[in-house]
């Protein structure tokens, strides 16, 4: 495998890939212990990458069918004997069926690959549970985070990694070499005492969405919120008129891009905060707080959701036109028109304000696809690090100030009109401008040459009264050491 293609490793644990220990094992025979979907998956694979497989099976004769041709199916004990890796694909409450095979199992390598159905179900992982069972095998936790679809369509259709763990030094690489052989990435963990930590990877849904998408839940239900008030509850309270139609579009429609707008203001904000942090203490080595370095790590998440609300922001409001209450709308103002004879009714400032608005907003929806779609790890392993940071620092920059203009032109002189503040509330958009037009006053700030220059020597090393040393030549000749402050 190209060094290109390596995935980037999990938890900051050392990826076996490319390791001079490791040597190719194709046409090593393998064996697998259990018929279920992951055994039979995990037979197709290795026999494709070349490994000759004995499956064991308590019914050899039923099963050998669900099984490739090439891969022999025999009862377990014999299955054992031919081998002496074999990778248990057996559930834990099922290990002490293969008590009786204790003495064939004796020093052989053991591979767990076993998941639990809760994190943290059992005191002791499956991996160590096993090797209690079989103290004299060694045990091996791997391709538990590997799913039966993954192994039956390739390692290009799924996450590439396998994650190993054992306190054999030996019996790891030697699983790592069979991984490696089948297309996946070898990922040390290190000891037994990972494997705990292994088996709740597959557990966790979404870790890392958890936050933004709480966040956008959070923003949609105050916006949402705050535009009922002044959409729906507002008109029946003063005009004792029923609004309540205009909830599942017109009110969901509001909300939408202001979550987006806010979300995506997000993205840029810890930036500017950190930005300050290094200008104040006048260094980068000081360490942010874990708040903001959660912040920073997350903007990706909050920049595809910011995306995502847009997304559905553009489709309702190409809807609007289709809903029953805006042709009955439509029809009632014609009438009024025809009553009062007015034979024109066009009015150039509306007509300027909604054609900049909505071309100012679809230039803003293909920045934020075109950043979307290159945060996708296929994408953006095709980008250089420059190419890479243009995109989503520079036109992602870009796409926060067109979304502001496209905000701006959409509130464009209403935010002066006494009629706009319902409940004395302002308007929604009016509340949305706050964090992006900080942001973005922020960045201008930034990019004044004087503070623009101490930012990036910070970023190369400087630090604020840090002393250096240097020499200096005396009347003598000879040369005399000082010392002086970085700052000077």
């Amino acid at each position: 495998m190209s060094g290109g293609d390596m995935a980037k490793p999990l938890l900051g644990h050392r990826s076996m890939e490319g390791d001079p220990s490791i040597t190719p094992a194709a046409g090593r025979t393998v064996g697998v212990l259990g018929s279920g979907d992951f055994a039979r998956s995990l037979a197709i694979r290795l026999v494709c990458s070349g490994f000759k497989v004995v499956v064991g099976s308590r019914n050899p004769k039923r099963k050998a069918g669900l099984f490739p041709s090439a891969a022999e199916v025999t009862f377990q004990a014999e299955a054992v004997k031919k081998t002496d890796v074999i990778f248990v694909a057996v559930f834990r409450e099922h290990y002490s069926t293969l008590c009786d095979l204790a003495d064939v199992l004796a020093g052989k390598i053991l591979v767990d690959v076993s998941n639990n159905t809760e994190i943290n179900h059992h005191k002791e992982s499956n991996a160590e549970y096993l090797a209690s069972l079989f103290p004299a095998c060694t045990v091996v936790k791997g391709f538990n985070v590997v799913s039966a679809w993954t192994l039956q369509s390739g390692a290009r259709d799924g996450n590439k990694q396998v994650l190993i763990c054992s306190n054999n030094q030996e019996a790891k690489r030697t699983v790592a070499e069979i991984a490696q052989v089948m297309g996946f990435t070898p990922v040390d963990m290190g000891c037994m005492s990972s494997a705990c930590e292994i088996e709740n990877i597959p557990l966790r849904l979404l870790p890392a969405w958890k936050i933004p998408i709480f966040l956008a839940l959070g923003l949609f239900l105050c916006f949402f919120t705050y535009n009922l008030i002044r959409q729906v509850i507002h008109p029946y309270i003063r005009e004792q008129k029923n609004k309540l139609y205009k909830i599942p579009i017109e009110v969901v429609n509001t909300t939408l891009p202001c979550v987006a707008y806010v979300m995506l203001s997000l993205v840029y904000l810890p930036g500017v905060l950190a930005a300050c942090s290094q200008l104040y203490y006048g260094t980068k080595y000081r360490r942010f707080p874990d708040w903001l370095d959660q912040w920073l790590q997350h903007r990706k998440q909050i920049g595809l959701l910011s995306f995502f609300c847009a997304a559905l922001h553009a489709m309702y409001s190409l809807c609007l036109p289709m809903r029953r209450s805006h042709r009955y709308q439509l029809i009632e103002t014609a009438v009024k028109q025809a009553v009062e004879k007015k034979m024109n009714i066009w009015v150039e400032e509306e007509v300027w304000r909604m054609e900049i608005y909505i071309s100012v907003g679809i230039i803003a929806l293909g920045l934020l696809s075109l950043l979307a779609i290159t945060s996708l790890p296929s994408i953006a392993n095709s980008l250089n690090w420059r190419e890479f940071s243009f995109i989503q620092s520079t036109l992602g920059f870009i796409a926060l100030v067109i979304s502001t203009l496209h905000t701006l032109t959409y509130g464009w002189s209403r935010a002066f009109d006494e009629n706009q503040y319902k409940f004395y509330l302002p308007p929604t958009y009016t509340l949305t401008l706050l964090v992006p037009c900080t942001v973005i006053l922020a960045k201008v700030i930034f990019n004044l040459p004087c503070i623009q220059q101490r930012l990036l020597r910070i970023r190369r090393g400087w630090e604020k009264g840090r002393y250096v040393k240097f020499v200096l030549p005396s009347a003598t000749g000879e040369y005399s050491s000082g010392e002086t402050s970085s700052n000077v």
